[in-house]
């Protein structure tokens, strides 16, 4: 017979909107357990990221209750991972190991278990995390089969788990069957079953499934299918009364079955991370390739032709850097500050949606970053209290320093490598980084608007996964599919003639003739509450150099940032000096731009202040230029695939103050927090 081994995993973003949270209680968890329940021959194991637990735990007493009851009958089999569903591969030893305890000791609490499987968050393997894991009493962790696969492994040789080591230390391993993963709950439960009666034979008998709890209830169509159309109750009816598959726990497989032997795994995902994890223009290029192997068996093709690993976000994605980089450095203080309050919220910040995006919206979605920038804040402010400093290292681990300064009102912090531009500016008070935008980025699946395919056929006996699902009316994003050539942060310098406008700014095709917007600075600490950085560059007509050095320097005060542009030619040139800032607001219907609300763009000549104010954070921005520049605004919107179709989201609002540098070398003003 057939060892079913069945598992799901239930997860949602640390503090998202908690409609979004209710909603996947009453359509998912709630009627997946009530469910289950009326099948107690049907084991299975269930992982769910502790603050989700917690959360239920306190807003859904009865779901919560049947749970333990399930637990205390051995119905279900709980997992453990990291309490925030960090990547523990991602996040410091000490952290890994007291996010897993955390989480261990919340299931011996209410469900009086203690969890011999790890849940790995996003499937995300590497043999660094194997010691700690160990340690903290776990004996075997799930992944997909594409990681055996990808490291040699026949697929017909997965039906079981093999044992890996790390400095003598061994693992369990369970490969997950990704048929399984694709064809629950989204094929006709007849063929499941039938599928899974015919996996066992003598190169192992375990039908291993353990994928996301959403897919049975929030994915597009699934509460219909699964639940109204009764899905969940044909499969686990016919499960129940199969005599070709026993249901068994994981726990209970692995310490009653041997190992199927020993395997080495590579660092890596599930196959569609690696692919989301790709350059866009080489997401493209593996597309194009696999579709010229089309001849050849898929699992052959996935064996050889692979995306990038996990962390290869972080350099796709310098807004994911910063945020990882940020709670590193923050993890590193631990230690010493030495409190709870600091040590919650470095773990919630570790929570792996915010770093990465795929199918779903997660680095997209500027309320998961917006979140994760909360608690980066709170932490800050636990460890700096009521100080000011002005701090230099290289936190991002770009070779360069930064310099970061904290003062009452705020935190900034300036990148050197990166055009001396300010990547995050916190209002402490209220917790929010105005800094937080998102680059407009080429996209692999920009294709598909660009140039759609035909869409498929609906199934006739089921319904589609969301990688198959086909999009309407794609003609509407075209126009908002926008590449920067480079990263939206603030006190960006270009250089531009008088064919710059509106337009060309926010389509980023207008003409840069200066080398400062993109490119070291170096970095001189003249006091305290003072910062010059400076750049030997030049303006670039054609073949032509006109040596130009800017020095921008940088006053901190307790709620201000005093700054001057020196811009120091060796021959009188006929350009303008744009400084770019981009800023990033909870509500753009609440933010008004000197009185106005910006539908699309804006602008205002002559000017020489602009207020910003944002009833959400109860703060006034001013922006203040000693003599009159024009200034443009525009919307900051980019597009994003989501497990539905298309997002277009708001990302904040850029911002162009042009100054000419004809006959002037020095551009003052002061960037301003008021109340």
């Amino acid at each position: 017979s057939t060892k079913f081994l069945f598992g799901i995993h239930c997860h949602q973003p640390v503090d998202n909107f908690y409609s979004v949270v209710d909603e996947a209680i009453v359509k998912s968890y709630r009627p997946f357990f009530y469910a289950m329940s009326n099948y107690k021959g049907v084991k299975f194991a269930v992982h769910f990221s502790g603050w989700l637990l917690e959360y239920i735990k306190k807003n859904d007493k009865e779901l919560f209750s049947l749970m333990q009851k399930m637990a205390k009958n051995n119905q279900i089999e709980f997992f453990s991972g990291g309490y925030y569903e960090p990547i523990l591969a991602s996040i410091p030893s000490r952290d890994r190991v007291d996010q897993i305890k955390k989480l261990n000791d919340f299931i011996e609490s209410n469900f009086n278990q203690t969890p011999l499987g790890l849940w790995l968050t996003e499937r995300v393997w590497d043999s660094s995390i194997i010691s700690d894991i160990i340690s903290c009493g776990i004996k075997f962790v799930v992944v997909d089969d594409y990681h055996f696969i990808s490291a040699g492994f026949d697929k017909d040789k997965l039906a079981g788990y093999y044992l890996t080591e790390e400095n003598g230390e061994s693992l369990g391993v369970f490969p997950i069957n990704k048929t399984l993963r694709y064809i629950v709950p989204f094929k006709e439960s007849k063929g499941v079953v039938s599928h899974i009666e015919s996996i066992a034979s003598d190169n192992g008998d375990a039908a291993i499934l353990f994928d996301d709890g959403e897919k049975f209830g929030i994915w597009p169509k699934t509460y219909e299918w699964v639940y109204e159309k009764g899905w969940l109750d044909e499969f686990a009816s016919s499960l129940e009364k199969s005599q070709k598959i026993e249901s068994v726990h994981y726990k209970d497989y692995f310490l009653q079955q041997k190992p199927l032997g020993i395997a080495y795994l590579p660092t890596c995902s599930y196959y569609e991370m690696g692919e989301w994890s790709l350059q866009g223009h080489d997401g493209i290029i593996i597309e194009e390739i696999k579709n010229h192997l089309k001849e050849m068996d898929e699992t052959t093709v996935n064996k050889f032709v692979k995306g990038s690993i996990w962390k290869n976000f972080f350099v796709k994605y310098p807004e994911s850097n910063r945020i990882h980089k940020r709670f590193i450095e923050l993890s590193k203080e631990r230690k010493k500050i030495n409190k709870k309050a600091y040590d919650e919220n470095l773990f919630k910040a570790q929570t792996n949606d915010v770093l990465w995006h795929g199918i779903f919206g997660g680095l997209y979605l500027p309320n998961l970053r917006d979140n994760a920038y909360r608690f980066i804040i709170e932490c800050e402010n636990i460890r700096y209290k009521e100080n000011s400093a002005l701090v230099v290292g290289d936190y991002n681990f770009d070779g360069y320093e930064e310099l970061k300064a904290v003062r009452k009102k705020y935190i900034a912090i300036f990148e050197s490598k990166n055009g001396a531009q300010m990547s995050e500016f916190d209002l402490r008070e209220s917790k929010f980084n105005l800094q937080n935008t998102l680059t407009r980025y080429k996209e692999s699946y920009h294709e598909k608007i660009i140039n759609p395919k035909e869409a498929k056929a609906e199934h006739s006996d089921g319904i589609d996964t969301i990688h198959n699902i086909s999009v309407e009316n794609l003609e509407e994003y075209i126009e908002h599919i926008i590449n920067d050539w480079y990263t939206k942060n603030s006190f960006i310098d270009h250089i531009v003639d008088d064919s710059f406008d509106i337009k060309s700014f926010q389509k980023c095709n207008f003409r840069e003739f200066g080398d400062f917007v993109n490119q070291p600075f170096e970095m001189n600490q003249i006091s305290s509450k003072e910062v010059v950085f400076k750049r030997d560059g030049g303006i670039y007509e054609g073949a032509q150099k006109t040596a130009v050095l800017i020095k921008k320097s940088f006053v901190f005060e307790d709620d201000s940032i005093e700054f001057g542009i020196e811009i120091l030619k060796e021959k009188k040139v006929d350009f303008s000096h744009l400084m770019e800032m981009n800023f990033h607001f909870a509500d753009l219907k609440s933010v008004f731009f000197n009185g106005k609300i910006i539908e699309d763009t804006i602008e205002f000549k002559e000017a020489k202040i602009l207020e910003i104010k944002d009833s959400y954070t109860k703060t006034i921005i001013l922006i203040v230029f000693d003599n009159p520049c024009d200034v443009f605004c525009y919307k900051l919107n980019t597009v994003s695939q989501s497990e539905s179709g298309f997002d277009l989201t708001n990302q904040g609002i850029t911002i162009g103050f042009k100054n000419s540098i004809k006959d002037k070398n020095l551009i003052t003003g002061r960037l301003k927090i008021g109340e």
